[in-house]
C-alpha cells in the first residue's frame, strides 16, 4: 500500500493528512487558539468522591473539573490523603489492594494526585483523567509504578512477542513497566536502550516538578501536533513525508535523526507555488467532511447523522439498480458502502457508539463477507475499536475510541436557529402561536394597540392577501396591530410592544 503524510502549516493552524493509495483517510489539525490536552500531566486536587458512581472529580485548574473513573485509578501519589498524618516532605504512595475495592478507599476530598488526561473535554463534559501515568517514546511506553512488559496487540507474531519480552526483561528499569509499541516490532536492543533513556529522563524531570509544585498545576505538556504525529505515524511503511513549512521541516529532520535516521531521507520540504493540499486535491474532501450525505460509486450514498448518544450511518442504493438479481445488487452496494463508511469514520474521527444500517440481505454468507470486509477496512486505524457482526436487521454496531471531539464538532458551530435539531418551526405553526398570543391578550383586556415585530418571511405569510391573518386578528379582537419587519429576527421568534408606552410585553402572554 502506498502511504504518504502531508503537513500543512500556517500562522493559525497546522494540519496533518494521511494518504493511503492516493485517498485521504485521516486528518488531524491543531489550532493556535485551541489547547490540546490528551497526554498532559497535572497535579490535581480531589474535590468530590462519588462512591455510587465509582468516580471522582479532580480540580486541575480549569473551569470544569476533570472526571476520574474507578477503572482509571491505579497507584495514587498524594500529599494530603486520607488523614493528616501523611508525610508532607514527600508524596505518599496509596496502593489499591484490589480492583474491586471502592474508589472511596483510595481517594479522599482535598487529596493531591498526579493525573494524566486521556480524553479531551467534549460537549458539556470536562476532561477525563487517569492516575496511571504513561510516557510514550518512539518504540515503547514507560509506565511508572508497574513491573510488567507488554506488547502491542497489533504485533500478531507470537515469536516476535516472545523475543521482545525476553529482550526487554534485563532493560526494564526497576519500578517501571514497559509497553512495546507497534513500531517496536523487529527493533534491536540498541533502539530500545536509547528510547528508554529518553523517556526515563523525561519522567525524572516531570517527577521533580510534581514534587515541588502546588496543586492544581500543569506538570508536563504533551508535544505539539507535528511531533506527536511524527512519533506515532512516521513509520517504515510511509514512502514520503511532505511538509510546506521550513521550521517544521527542520524540527522533523532533527527528530528523525534522533529516533529514526533511516527515515530522514523520506522527508521533503515542499516549495511549489500551488498550496500543498491543493496539489493533492484534498480541500474538496475536507469540505465534504461537514456534509450529511456522502456519495459512493454507482450512485449509492451514505447518510451520516451525529447525535448526543451515537452516530448513525444509513446506506441507500440511490441510483444503483444493478444488472443481476436483487440480492447481488444489495450485496455489491453494501460492500462499497462498508469501505466508504470505514473511511469516513476514520476521516471524520468519529468516536463513541456507531450504528451502520446496511441494506437487508437474506444470504448469511453475504452478511459474513460484509462483516469481514468492514473489519478489514479498520486494520490501519490507530484508534481502539470493537465491531459486532451483522445482525439479522442488517446493522453493524461498533464502538471506537474517542479522545477528542470529531472534526464535525471542531470545524462547525451549532445552528443558532435550529439549535442542532436540523429543522426549524414552520411559518404556519408560528402564525398560529402568534394568534394564540393575541387571544390571551384579548382575555386580559389591558392592551389594544400593538407593534408586532416579525421576520419578513413570517410577516409576508401572515399578511398574504389570500389569508391576511393579521387583518383577521384585528377584526376579530378589535385590535390595532402595526407589523414591523426585522431581518435580524429568526422565523421562530417574534416581539410584541404596547404601541402607547413602547413597552415590550412579549413575555406577558407566552405560555412556558
Amino acid at each position: 500500500m502506498k502511504k504518504e503524510i502531508l503537513i500543512n502549516s500556517t500562522e493559525y493552524e497546522t494540519r496533518v493528512a494521511i494518504i493511503e493509495d492516493d485517498r485521504l483517510v485521516e486528518l488531524e489539525s491543531g489550532r493556535a487558539d485551541v489547547d490540546r490536552m490528551v497526554g498532559d500531566i497535572y497535579k490535581g486536587v480531589i474535590r468530590t468522591v462519588l462512591p455510587g458512581m465509582q468516580a471522582a472529580f479532580v480540580d486541575i485548574g480549569f473551569e470544569k473539573a476533570a472526571y476520574l473513573h474507578s477503572s482509571d485509578v491505579g497507584k495514587v501519589y498524594s500529599r494530603n490523603g486520607e488523614a493528616e498524618e501523611l508525610d508532607e516532605e514527600a508524596p505518599a504512595e496509596i496502593v489499591r489492594k484490589t480492583r474491586r475495592a471502592g474508589i472511596e478507599t483510595v481517594l479522599k476530598r482535598n487529596q493531591e494526585v498526579l493525573v494524566q488526561v486521556i480524553k479531551e473535554p467534549i460537549s458539556t463534559k470536562g476532561p477525563r483523567v487517569a492516575t496511571e501515568i504513561s510516557i510514550p517514546g518512539r518504540f515503547l511506553v514507560l509506565v511508572p509504578d508497574d513491573d510488567h512488559i507488554r506488547v502491542s496487540k497489533r504485533i500478531s507474531n507470537w515469536a516476535e512477542k516472545k523475543r521482545l519480552r525476553k529482550l526487554l526483561a534485563p532493560l526494564r528499569p526497576e519500578g517501571f513497566g514497559l509497553i512495546v509499541r507497534t513500531e517496536g516490532e523487529g527493533k534491536s536492543e540498541k533502539d530500545f536502550v536509547g528510547d528508554i533513556k529518553r523517556v526515563m529522563k523525561l519522567w525524572s524531570r516531570l517527577k521533580k516538578k510534581a514534587d515541588s509544585s502546588k496543586a492544581p498545576a500543569l506538570i508536563h505538556k504533551e508535544a505539539d501536533v507535528i511531533v506527536t504525529r511524527i512519533r506515532d505515524i512516521f513509520t517504515d511503511d510511509v514512502q514520503k513525508l511532505l511538509v510546506d513549512n521550513r521550521d517544521d521541516y527542520k524540527k522533523i529532520i532533527s527528530y528523525a535523526r534522533q529516533v529514526a535516521p533511516h527515515l530522514k531521507n523520506r522527508v521533503e520540504l515542499y516549495k511549489g507555488e500551488l498550496p500543498l493540499f491543493d496539489l493533492y486535491n484534498l480541500e474538496p474532501e475536507i469540505e465534504k467532511m461537514l456534509e450529511r450525505k456522502v456519495w459512493i460509486k454507482k450512485g449509492a450514498y451514505l447518510v451520516i447523522d451525529q447525535t448526543e448518544a451515537m452516530v448513525t450511518i444509513d446506506v441507500n442504493t440511490g441510483r444503483f439498480v444493478g444488472r443481476k438479481d436483487q440480492e447481488q445488487t444489495i450485496f455489491e452496494t453494501n460492500m462499497l458502502a462498508a469501505r466508504e463508511a470505514a473511511r469516513q469514520i476514520r476521516l471524520r474521527d468519529i468516536g463513541g457508539l456507531i450504528i451502520c444500517d446496511f441494506i437487508d440481505m437474506y444470504n448469511r454468507d453475504n452478511r459474513r463477507k460484509l462483516y469481514e470486509e468492514f473489519k478489514r477496512c479498520f486494520e490501519l486505524d490507530r484508534a481502539k475499536r470493537a465491531i459486532n457482526p451483522v445482525t439479522e436487521f442488517g446493522i453493524i454496531e461498533m464502538t471506537r475510541e474517542r479522545i477528542r471531539q470529531s472534526h464535525m464538532a471542531a470545524l462547525s458551530d451549532q445552528c443558532p436557529y435550529c439549535e442542532g435539531l436540523g429543522r426549524i418551526i414552520s411559518k404556519d405553526t408560528m402564525a398560529t402561536k402568534i394568534e394564540r398570543w393575541f387571544m390571551r391578550a384579548r382575555a386580559d383586556r389591558e392592551f389594544n394597540n400593538f407593534h408586532l415585530v416579525l421576520n419578513p418571511d413570517l410577516a409576508g405569510a401572515m399578511m398574504d392577501n389570500g389569508t391576511n391573518r393579521i387583518g383577521r386578528l384585528m377584526k376579530a379582537h378589535k385590535f390595532k396591530i402595526n407589523v414591523i419587519r426585522d431581518t435580524t429576527l429568526p422565523i421562530k421568534e417574534y416581539k410584541v410592544y404596547d404601541a402607547v408606552t413602547n413597552q415590550d410585553i412579549t413575555e406577558r402572554y407566552v405560555v412556558r
